[in-house]
């Protein structure tokens, strides 16, 4: 049965503070008028569980999809080695940029590490245990750093090391824009050509009545399938993605998947020489 706090006044106008637990508010305030008050105010009380949530921080958690960005995450890094290297302590830190984060998962992430901090736990056994925005090698180098005694040295040297994978990712996209888009365009004129083209020159070459060549049937059949099966266009890439994702799901199925991309012919040796740096 909730608890109301009320504020009433009695016959002589004299101000009354108390609580009352009553089914609705409704009747708390026909109970409180039986008693002979005049209510000026009545709310519902909370209890101390919705305060011990609050409190433990998992009532400001939201709702979010996914894991954290290689960029927030890049910018919390910076911003924690420099409240590091003034001095102050890691859960105040911390704590200071969970209240200045977004919504979003990295705020949700940084909730739980400071509740593991506050209960005990080292900033590297935190931060294991929110996996979705720090990943082995962050909790191993924040370990090696709680070893040492050089935590700011080393929040600054990951820093430094994750604006450099930054700068190098905006270069690679930056490179890898114009061929994505001739690609795109590429097979979007092939399909338009399949669908609409190579129709009209069947019935050309059908009203000149002769053979055809055996490539011009192979072009030919494959725009009768194009025209049939058009939904497979988006949906095979689609499909492709999904299955892959769901395969890295698993550690051999992760393992196969990077030995596959080491032993690609041009893109192999550029993604472990990026790996090794």
């Amino acid at each position: 049965m909730p608890t109301f706090q009320f504020e009433a006044m009695d016959a002589t106008g004299q101000e009354i503070k108390d609580v009352i637990e009553a089914p609705s508010q409704e009747e708390a305030q026909a109970t409180i008028r039986q008693m002979g008050y005049f209510v000026t105010k009545i709310t519902v009380k909370k209890s101390r569980a919705a305060a011990d949530k609050k409190k433990t921080g998992k009532g400001r958690k939201t709702f979010a999809i996914g894991g954290v960005s290689s960029k927030a995450l890049t910018t919390f890094t910076r911003q924690l080695s420099i409240l590091q290297d003034a001095g102050l302590p890691i859960l105040r830190s911390l704590k200071i940029l969970e209240g200045q984060a977004k919504a979003g998962a990295l705020k949700n992430c940084l909730i739980d590490v400071c509740e593991e901090i506050e209960s005990g736990a080292t900033l590297s056994e935190a931060m294991s245990k929110a996996p979705k925005a720090f990943d082995r090698l962050y909790v191993n180098m924040i370990k090696a750093g709680e070893a040492g005694g050089a935590l700011e040295v080393i929040l600054q040297r990951l820093a430094e090391f994750q604006e450099r994978s930054q700068s190098l990712k905006r270069k690679v996209k930056g490179a890898l824009i114009y061929p994505i888009a001739v690609v795109f365009f590429a097979v979007g004129i092939l399909t338009f050509i399949m669908i609409r083209i190579v129709p009209a020159f069947e019935k050309i070459f059908a009203d000149f009545g002769a053979d055809l060549p055996a490539m011009t049937q192979v072009l030919i059949a494959i725009s009768h399938g194009a025209l049939r099966f058009w939904y497979l266009i988006p949906l095979i890439p689609t499909a492709i993605w999904l299955f892959i994702k769901l395969v890295r799901k698993f550690g051999p199925g992760r393992y196969g998947w990077d030995l596959f991309l080491l032993k690609l012919p041009i893109f192999g040796p550029l993604i472990e020489k990026n790996i090794v740096a």
